[in-house]
């Protein structure tokens, strides 16, 4: 692959003329192309943002006529990962048409229902609200972005004289209004007006640039967001320090991740107060330059100005009032601290909300913040899942981004506050948000099984990940545990799960999981003790290493990680589950097993001692008692299964067969059987039970426990 070197600096060309040349006459393919480079660079567009089309004659299936075709990305596609099946496709006369029974900006609404009959791809995606911005300019490919370069412009007080000097008249103005069937419009009367213009800047909102050929497109949109972000650069610091200067010195890295540590699981706990959110960290040297600064007091409240921000970020953040350095290891006093500052966001969201609001408006959203800025530590987002509390993060970059280019060049201007809420509460926003699939059973939920990466600890993890929770995957052998990760990246996705070494033994190691888990999602809410190993030796065989070993792993092991796991918890105050992994040989006394079964035993009695301390606090404590669960499970290496079929008289090979014959339904015990039974208790049904002890061994009458 050969591509081509460009004398950009602020942008990636990622051109390939032998990639494209291979897609050469498919306009569509080269519009998908064209968008996944430009979706490629978050320097051009945020994630999910902004749109590309393309226009082309297609058989009208109906008559068998030429007809033109716009094709566009679809209702909430992402143009870094858009296929054929993302786009919308129209005929663009009837679009056109609708100009026809267009009745004006109160009756937007209603235009976005006509477009379906405009349809031509019967199998395409629905059309999105930005579909006429794109359907009335007569280009056949177009890019419409959102670069943080660009906006800081089109945010700035001065920006449509910027943008008229800039360009020397060659980029058009519109003035900020509501994307919709009137903004399409008011974009051709700007080309009308401006014939030979090479895009359109949207006021506080972003870019149209065009080509009449994808490659075209692609190099015109560069070179335009190139020239306003090589002029933002030549004017930092030029009339005043950025952000006004520095306000405050950062912490070191370790210091600031030290913080942030012992601060999410409380930030967490106040921003779930009506539904369990997801945490994300970021100490990224944009944010730290913005947060550190003089001017952070006067912008933060101001909000963003692009719509797409505001959207992932809610109008404004909230500032804590902390210092970088501040002692916060006592979680009762941190509460008291932040309380009072959570209590006046709620408000003041409750205010916007309620002035704002119109009879018609949807009901009150969660009125907790989604972005938090710490000075001299950083910024945490809460959502509803990992991977939309991340890119509220990068929303948020994009946003400061904004603010420091437009105070660089003039004055940083965000949209009125009405404005924002007909965006934020808008009906066909609001429908959106109807459509999508209800949660999952452990949606916002963040589990930690340890010895995951085989056996029953990973058969665990992938049900809860199916089920909405992020998972937090570790084991001893590093090996394995990058191959479970890597199976679950391709699986869920890199939102979904983290890696990290453990040894249950380990304090220092139970530390550095619990803090990667606080870091990455912003707390814990399910613990499964499931690491274990297993020893089948008689009495006289057992050396006193074996016993340790046994009681350190089982019984030591699940004390330490419960003990972590439950300061996270109270902490968070949103309860949560333990769940134990123990054994039928708790119960039973069988041969061969004196360190094995009476440590499991231990563990099932330390499990009722937990659960009658901890119910106070919400954390329920239940006990999953497997039996000869033999598949992908570590237990049966290091000799357990030899000496299993040694103390029953049997071979290593018919242990299968035995342990089902042996249970009253005459069935082997899965991994995936395991994981079901953690999930009975995790998933809802059960919210009001702890104590318990579910067996899963097919039925053996001897563990039975009543």
């Amino acid at each position: 692959m050969s591509i081509h070197t460009t004398s950009f600096r602020h942008v990636s060309y990622l051109w390939d003329e032998e990639k494209a040349a291979e897609l050469a006459g498919d306009e569509i393919a080269l519009l998908i192309y064209r968008s996944n480079l430009l979706g490629a660079d978050l320097r051009l567009t945020n994630y999910g943002g902004g749109n590309t089309s393309c226009k082309t004659m297609d058989k009208d299936p109906l008559t068998g006529k030429p007809a033109e075709v716009m094709w566009i990305k679809g209702s909430g596609g992402d143009i870094g990962t858009l296929k054929k099946s993302g786009l919308a496709a129209l005929y663009l006369d009837r679009l056109r048409n609708l100009k026809q029974v267009y009745r004006g900006p109160a009756f937007e609404d209603e235009m976005v229902e006509l477009f379906n009959h405009c349809i031509f791809d019967l199998q395409s995606k629905a059309p999105s609200i930005d579909t006429p911005l794109h359907g009335f300019l007569p280009f056949k490919h177009i890019d419409h972005l959102h670069p943080d370069a660009a906006i800081a412009i089109a945010a700035a007080k001065d920006g449509k004289q910027i943008t008229q000097q800039l360009f020397n008249g060659s980029i058009g103005w519109v003035d900020w209004q509501r994307p919709g069937f009137d903004l399409g419009l008011k974009l051709k009367e700007c080309l009308d007006a401006n014939p030979g213009i090479r895009g359109i800047m949207l006021g506080s909102h972003g870019l149209f640039t065009w080509g009449d050929t994808a490659y075209e497109s692609y190099r015109n949109t560069l070179e335009v967001i190139e020239i306003c972000a090589d002029y933002l650069e030549k004017n930092y610091g030029k009339k005043a320090p950025v952000f006004g200067g520095e306000k405050l010195k950062s912490q070191d890295p370790w210091e600031r991740k030290k913080q942030a540590t012992l601060l999410a699981p409380v930030l967490r706990g106040f921003c779930s107060s009506q539904t369990h959110m997801i945490g994300h960290f970021t100490d990224d040297k944009r944010v730290l330059e913005y947060i550190n600064s003089k001017d952070l007091e006067r912008l933060a409240p101001m909000g963003t100005s692009c719509p797409d921000h505001f959207l992932r970020t809610k109008i404004s953040p909230l500032v804590l009032d902390l210092t970088p350095g501040e002692d916060l290891s006592d979680p009762v006093a941190l509460k008291a601290r932040l309380a009072p500052a959570f209590e006046a966001y709620r408000n003041l969201y409750s205010e916007y909300y309620h002035t704002c609001k119109k009879e018609n408006s949807p009901p009150m959203r969660d009125a907790n913040p989604v972005v938090i800025l710490y000075p001299g530590v950083g910024m945490f987002t809460f959502a509803k899942d990992k991977q939309t509390a991340r890119v509220a993060a990068e929303f948020y970059i994009n946003a400061i981004q904004v603010m420091k280019g437009a105070e660089a060049i003039s004055e940083y201007t965000a949209l009125p506050r009405q404005e924002a809420f007909d965006i934020e509460y808008w009906l066909l926003e609001e429908a959106k948000l109807q459509r999508m699939p209800r949660p999952k059973a452990l949606s916002g939920r963040i589990a930690l099984i340890t010895g995951s990466a085989g056996g029953i600890g990973k058969a665990i993890a992938r049900k809860f990940a199916e089920e909405g929770a992020v998972v937090v995957l570790n084991d001893m052998n590093a090996a394995r545990l990058e191959a479970a990760g890597e199976e679950f990246r391709k699986q869920f996705g890199k939102d979904a799960s983290i890696t990290i070494e453990l040894d249950v033994t380990n304090p220092d190691q139970i530390h550095h999981a619990f803090a990667s888990a606080i870091l990455a999602f912003g707390g814990v809410d399910i613990l499964v003790n499931n690491a274990g190993l297993s020893i089948s030796k008689t009495m006289g065989g057992h050396t006193e290493k074996d016993w340790d070993l046994l009681y350190d792993v089982l019984v030591k092991g699940q004390f330490l990680v419960t003990q972590a796991a439950t300061a996270i918890m109270k902490k968070q105050e949103m309860g949560g589950d333990i769940i134990n992994i123990v054994s039928k040989n708790a119960l039973v006394s069988g041969p061969n097993n004196a360190g094995y079964g009476s440590a499991k035993a231990a563990q099932l009695h330390l499990s009722r001692l937990n659960a009658a301390e901890l119910g106070a606090d919400k954390i329920r404590v239940n006990v999953v008692n497997p039996d000869a669960v033999i598949s992908d499970s570590n237990i049966w290496a290091g000799g357990w299964a030899e000496g299993r079929a040694k103390a029953y008289g049997i071979t290593v090979e018919e242990l299968p067969a035995y342990y089902a014959k042996r249970t009253l339904l005459n069935e082997m015990i899965l991994p995936e059987d395991i994981a079901n039974a953690c999930f009975a208790f995790t998933g809802g049904l059960l919210n009001k039970s702890t104590g318990n002890v579910l067996n899963v061994d097919g039925g053996v009458p001897a563990a039975f426990v009543r």
